[in-house]
């Protein structure tokens, strides 16, 4: 997620043409001729509840009412149609009402209402038009007998043995053409799982008689058999052959050929890939029944390896004999073995401005395994423009470089079953350099190496362990700031950020549910990670007894290490409503706790909250801990309030809550479908005991609803299908900085939202970090909405 500031003066700006996207009230006929209405209502009457939402959409489309939105972006942009933009009016036309009738009637026949009719009026008021569908639904017909008739005796068994897992036709229940189909597609699947490659849905067979004039039905169901023979024919996989073109689709030149065993033979135009690459997901094996199951998990997996650029079905061939054997073929077009993207952020607000720049390169394919290399470079910078603190040029950067390399399976010197049933098991090899510098304060260097195992328990179920994680840090104070923090009695900062310390632990993280996160059903979403360092460190101290510095901590190698437990849990409770309509709750705890060597988390395993996909009424590390306020921390030290900004306000303890409305605004804006959301931030971190250096910042249970910060919101999401643009505009509703009443911002001081008057005066005179040589105080001004830009939604 990459979130962007946008400078004040143009916030008011961007949030007026939100509303007026949102809120605008145009005509909705200024578009249509004299003599066109357009339909805006449909009225449906005389349908069961349970079916008269499903029968709207029995109704034409273009019968069907705008979407407000979509039919004004239609009347700005679309040039009497010569763009696609918007959704052109739904002009009545009585011959698709009457279509729309005929559909509805046909519905609610297929419901088991045999004797259904439904007729339709129309009424005009100021050229827009109201249908009103009145149904007669008759008696519902009901199931009086079930009876099958299947030919084959094999199939018959079959079919005997799986109906009780998959039908949806029951004696007594409602006479339903929809639960005919469904049972004919659920058995044509099971077929198609017990080596019926030639079985198709034609050979099943509904032959209802309602002839009997009491509402009720009798069902036969037949299954024929192929004609000219006595039985289904059962195959069973024989050989397969493995081509790989080149890139460019091609089969051309001179190919790599291997018969890889007696099963597999492989050619390879491309000659970038071993063979077992490919054959260890290949799911369909000699002499096994033919199974489409197995044959989609062949195909999604190879395309999850992501080094293939088209992975089609296998295609099969019969042999000539008669023994009912397939040989099948796999056609692979691989990706370029080599990209590389660069991307690019310019960040600014009123009183700084910055860039971040990002280069990946990818090689798909190293040792001819899949294996993916990346090499990661970012750089980013932040600038002050003088305002704020008086001083201007570089603030802070931030430089990190990462090489990571991604086997497609499980390497270890161990043996572990086959993990690629339910998704592609990886194992990463990492390492990260990352190199941040604040002026006038300090300079942190760390090294993690890691290796990570990722792999399904089941398509739910998703793990990743790492079982090592080595991590060095160190700091460097600037001697003028480390005087200044001294004489401030703020030790513990000097300690934090300028120790150099190091430690080696594991880490385990649990997902459930990952592969429903961009879906419109009622899920639960989990995600759990504990992080558990220093153990395996403090053993080897004791036992060789090695020394303790100034502090008293162990050391390892001269250097003290840290011992600490985290975890952090990510639970996501979505609700469909309807349509593209959702509602998602999420819950977001966390804590880390340093034990043993160690009285304080190293500096990057602290909890910060803010930022677009947390509380998005606050910049990331503003916010916190608890009711820390930095006016009354520092009092007049303008100088340690501005050389700790953005540095003094994390937690052990975070726990934050999120709760999202979204919902769909307009199917083509510009090409991308345009959605909106309606959210509630609220939470905090806080420090785990109470310290000196963050007043009423730890964290206790009768305070807890005093030091919640609370924001709100709204924004717009443009969805390009491939990505999502998104603009958040969050206000600060709730600010656990202050006390009592004055706590609630928004409500107390609405009229200085957009304007500087005398509350937003005192805070810049209590938060100022000097004086420039006109007399101007410096300083961060209170801001009320924050507005955040982005790819891809919050959570």
């Amino acid at each position: 997620m990459k979130a962007y500031i946008i400078p004040g003066r143009y916030r008011l700006a961007i949030l007026s043409i939100l509303m007026v996207i949102i809120g605008s009230g145009c005509s909705v006929t200024r578009g249509i001729k004299d003599n066109q209405s357009i339909v805006r209502k449909i009225t449906i009457k005389g349908i069961d509840d349970q079916f008269s939402e499903a029968a709207i959409n029995y109704v034409d489309k273009e019968q069907q009412p705008n979407n407000w939105l979509n039919l004004q972006f239609y009347y700005l942009f679309s040039k009497k149609g010569k763009r696609n933009i918007g959704e052109a009016p739904a002009i009545l036309d009585s011959g698709l009402v009457e279509f729309s009738r005929l559909q509805m009637q046909k519905y609610l026949q297929s419901k088991g209402y045999l004797k259904a009719k439904v007729e339709d009026s129309i009424r005009i008021k100021k050229q827009k038009a109201e249908l009103i569908f009145t149904a007669t639904e008759g008696p519902m017909f009901r199931i009086r007998n079930f009876k099958d008739s299947i030919a084959d005796k094999k199939v018959e068994a079959l079919y005997k043995k799986t109906r009780p897992d998959f039908t949806h036709i029951h004696v007594g229940g409602r006479f339903d053409t929809d639960s005919l189909a469904y049972d004919r597609d659920e058995f044509y699947q099971v077929m198609k799982r017990n080596g019926y490659y030639d079985f198709y849905r034609q050979y099943i067979n509904y032959e209802p008689d309602s002839s009997f004039n009491n509402s009720i039905v009798d069902v036969a169901m037949i299954i024929d058999n192929p004609a000219g023979k006595s039985a289904h024919p059962v195959y069973t996989i024989n050989n397969t052959l493995v081509t790989i073109s080149k890139s460019n689709g091609r089969t051309t030149g001179k190919a790599d050929t291997l018969k890889v065993d007696s099963q597999f033979r492989f050619v390879d135009y491309s000659g970038r890939f071993k063979p077992h690459t490919v054959t260890d997901y290949i799911f369909l094996k000699k002499g096994d029944l033919y199974d489409v199951d197995k044959q989609t998990l062949t195909t999604s997996r190879l395309s999850q390896l992501n080094v293939f650029r088209n992975v089609p079905n296998p295609t099969y061939e019969k042999l000539s004999d008669s023994t009912n054997r397939l040989n099948s073929k796999i056609d692979i077009v691989p990706l370029k073995q080599m990209s590389d993207r660069v991307e690019a952020e310019f960040l600014f607000n009123s009183k700084s401005f910055g860039y971040n720049l990002g280069n990946t390169f990818t090689n798909r394919n190293i040792f001819k395994q899949a294996a993916i290399l990346q090499l990661k470079l970012n750089w980013s910078l932040l600038f002050d423009n003088g305002r704020a603190s008086g001083t201007k040029g570089v603030q802070n950067q931030d430089f990190k470089a990462g090489v990571s390399l991604i086997y497609p399976r499980i390497v270890s010197p161990f043996n572990f079953p086959f993990l690629g049933k339910f998704g592609v098991p990886h194992t990463t090899f990492a390492t990260n350099f990352q190199l941040y510098y604040q002026k006038d304060l300090v300079e942190r260097r760390s090294f993690i190496n890691s290796v990570t195992y990722d792999f399904f328990e089941t398509g739910r179920k998703q793990h990743s362990i790492t079982p090592l994680n080595i991590e060095f840090s160190s700091g460097t104070i600037d001697p003028d700031a480390r005087r200044a923090l001294l004489d401030s009695g703020r030790y513990s900062y000097v300690y934090l950020i300028g120790r150099t310390t190091f430690t080696a632990g594991s880490q385990y993280t649990f997902q459930y549910n990952t592969i429903e996160l961009n879906s419109y059903k009622n899920f639960v979403y989990f995600r759990g990670t504990v992080d558990v360092g220093g153990n395996t460190l403090n053993l080897l101290s004791k036992a060789f007894n090695t020394p303790r510095d100034s502090l008293g901590q162990r050391t390892i190698f001269g250097y003290p290490f840290s011992q600490y437990v985290k975890t952090e849990v990510d639970y996501r409770l979505y609700r469909t409503l309807g349509g593209e309509r959702q509602f998602i709750f999420r819950l977001n705890p966390g804590i880390g706790v340093p034990y043993g060597n160690s009285d304080q988390l190293i500096f990057e395993k602290n909890f910060y909250a803010g930022g677009a996909n947390d509380i998005r009424a606050w910049l990331p590390r503003t916010l916190g801990p608890g009711q820390f306020n930095r006016a009354t921390a520092y009092g007049n030290d303008m100088e340690t309030r501005r050389r700790l900004k953005y540095l003094d306000q994390f937690g052990e303890i975070k726990i934050v809550a999120n709760a999202e409305y979204r919902y769909k605004l307009a199917d083509n804006f510009f090409g991308s479908k345009l959605k909106g959301a309606f959210f509630a931030d609220a939470g905090n971190v806080w420090r785990l005991n109470k310290q000196a250096e963050n007043p009423n910042g730890e964290f206790r249970f009768n305070n807890l609803l005093q030091s919640t910060a609370i924001g709100v919101g709204f924004g717009l999401r443009f969805d390009l299908s491939f990505f999502i643009f998104r603009l958040d505009a969050a206000f600060k509703f709730k600010d656990p900085q202050f006390y009592g009443s004055d706590q609630w911002v928004l409500v107390n001081h609405f009229d200085e939202l957009f304007k500087t008057g005398d509350f937003k005066r005192a805070y810049l005179r209590a938060n100022s970090t000097g004086v420039d040589k006109d007399g101007n105080i410096l300083g961060d001004s209170y801001n009320f909405m924050q507005l955040n830009f982005g790819i891809g939604l919050p959570f």
